[in-house]
Order: C-alpha cells, then structure tokens, then sequence
C-alpha cells in the first residue's frame, strides 16, 4: 500500500496529521461507544493511567497468535494478497489499514480473504457483541473498503479471543456503512472542537473504568439508563 507522510497532532496525542487531516485510531470508535470523555481524558487532557489487566491479558494473546501465525506464513504485498485471493482463500494477521479520506487507521485481528468475499475479524474476551465493539469492527471495514479497488462483499465478524468461535457476524452494507461513516464523522468534529465530548449516563460503566479516579463527569448512582 502507498505511504502516506504524517505527523503527530501538537496537541492531541495518537492522533496523526496526514496530508492536512487528522487522522485517529479505529479503536477509538469502541472508545467513543463505551464512553467518548474517556478519549478527552486520555487523549486531550492528558491524563495517564496504567492499563487494565484486561487489556495487559489481550496484548500478550494478540502477540502469541502473531508469534505462531508469522511461523507458517510467507510474505507478500497487499495487492499479490488481493490477486492471489481470487483464485483460493487466504488470511492474514496484524492486518495494517489506514484510510486518508476518512482520517482512520489500526490493525485488523484477521483478515479472511476468498474469490467472494472478505472477512474482517476482530478478537474480543466474551461473547458478547456490544455496539462499541461492532462499531470498531465496522471502522476497520470502512477502513479495507477504501484500500481496495474489488467489488467483493465485505463481512464483518467478532471472536471470541483465543478461540475459533465467531459469536456476531454481519455483512457491511449500505446501512452499516451510514452509521459508521456518521459516528468517524462525530470524532473528527470532537478533534476539532466543534462538538463537546459527551460523557455516559451509566454508572455502571464509570465504576469500572481506568479513568474514574480522574473523571469530573462520572454519572452519579440513579442516574442510569440502559445505553451500551
């Protein structure tokens, strides 16, 4: 795939400028859907925090998969990946996606590659399928949509991590390419200062964030209402 020259955002960190754009982690969308003042905190304001054992737990799985895919696998750019999909299925780990013109970029947990379609999986701990976790899921679709020149249908698909098991899996249409594009768009307005971030109304969420300690707008016991 082309490089694209970047920098990083003064002030706003993960944040990438690319050709005049700002451009932000597809993780952030799963952020955005939890609790999207946890970005302003973390990534606006500043604040540091030391990582859940949760997510200590996902980063040491993602790199034993990694370890024991890249034993059997072989080199091979994007576009002889795409050329060879054709013909027989492929897949491919780590999957690197950066989009310009939607100001995204992250790395796919797996990419499935076959003559009619394309499978894009992200490993999540559970098997629950929150709209946090489908809209990151989404995000990376959106992301591999506008990366390739192919008419073949995109799938979208969440597994549970460390195992074969795909618990949700949906096809990227029109409809989920609407609410994604809406939701990128959302982020880029709050980059810009054009739209506050808007912290969750569930208290359940805020016990067990990282950042609660430093939170001025966790919701207060009685306050909840059912949002995912």
């Amino acid at each position: 795939m082309p490089k694209t020259k970047s920098q990083p955002h003064p002030e706003i960190s993960q944040v990438m400028v690319m050709e005049g754009h700002n451009n932000f982690p597809i993780s952030w969308l799963n952020k955005q859907g939890y609790c999207e003042y946890s970005i302003y905190l973390e990534n606006v304001k500043g604040v540091k925090v030391q990582p859940t054992r949760k997510m200590v737990i996902g980063t040491q799985e993602h790199a034993r998969l990694e370890e024991e895919f890249q034993k059997d696998a072989e080199p091979a750019t994007f576009q002889e990946m795409l050329e060879t999909s054709k013909t027989s299925e492929l897949l491919s780990r780590e999957f690197p996606v950066v989009s310009v013109k939607y100001g995204i970029r992250g790395f796919i947990d797996e990419v499935w590659m076959t003559p009619n379609e394309f499978i894009i999986i992200d490993d999540k701990p559970g098997t629950r399928a929150y709209d946090s976790s489908i809209n990151q899921v989404w995000g990376y679709c959106l992301a591999f949509q506008d990366m390739v020149d192919d008419n073949r249908t995109i799938v979208g698909a969440l597994r549970e991590r460390g195992t074969d098991n795909i618990f949700w899996s949906a096809y990227f249409d029109q409809e989920a390419q609407n609410k994604i594009k809406f939701l990128v768009e959302r982020i880029h307005s709050l980059l810009l200062g054009e739209t506050q971030f808007r912290p969750t109304t569930n208290p359940r969420k805020c016990r067990s964030c990282r950042l609660k300690v430093n939170c001025d707008r966790r919701a207060k016991p009685g306050s909840f209402r059912s949002v995912r």
